[in-house]
């Protein structure tokens, strides 16, 4: 009779693991497929910005680190691959390594911050806030140097001070509200898949 209690419960529990692979492999894959849409909607702004990191953020907060960074990996390859997933509808591994490859790939250090974070200091509000800030610091950061690098060897050398003015100041606030947005929607969203999660 123990033994049969016992199976039961093995089997129950394989079910469970499997039924949560199964919602793993879902939430990436609907998490990617949100990043590559997102990439595609520009916002008209005195410089105009996509909604590509507000995805990035949300898969962060809401699936957590290790999730997240799949789904970033994810719509990464297939942009290197030549899906169009990249904004303005690009996709190849000539965009990555073009001037604002930089920036997409720093989403993979966004991803490992907030990942550490998560490991080292839990699923606090304020250290998930602090982790997507530092995150975006850091993809400001790798990207920049990138376009430097890359502007440089096309265009001629331009100081820090221009690179940021083009590619860092004018997306700072839009990017702050972003994390906003996504901390709001994915604690939302969270509260209703937390059991399945």
């Amino acid at each position: 009779m123990k033994t049969e209690e016992k199976k039961n419960r093995v089997a129950v529990t394989e079910a469970g693991k499997q039924k949560l692979k199964a919602l793993d492999i879902t939430y990436i894959a609907a998490c990617a497929a949100l990043i590559a849409v997102c990439s595609w909607i520009s916002v008209p702004f005195a410089v105009p910005f996509t909604l590509q990191t507000f995805a990035i953020f949300f898969a962060l907060y809401f699936m957590g680190g290790r999730r997240g960074i799949q789904s970033v990996i994810i719509y990464i390859l297939l942009g290197a691959v030549g899906v169009p997933v990249f904004a303005g509808f690009k996709g190849g591994i000539g965009v990555l390594f073009g001037t604002t490859g930089g920036y997409i790939m720093g989403f993979v250090f966004t991803c490992l911050i907030f990942w550490a974070f998560e490991m080292f200091v839990g699923r606090k509000l304020w250290a998930e806030i602090t982790a997507m800030v530092l995150g975006l610091i850091a993809c400001y950061a790798f990207g920049t140097a990138w376009f430097m690098v890359v502007y440089a060897k096309a265009n001629g050398p331009i100081s820090l001070s221009v690179a940021l003015g083009w590619c860092v100041f004018p997306f700072i606030i839009p990017d702050l509200v972003k994390i906003a947005m996504a901390v709001f929607l994915g604690r939302t969203l969270r509260k209703v898949a937390i059991k399945t999660l």
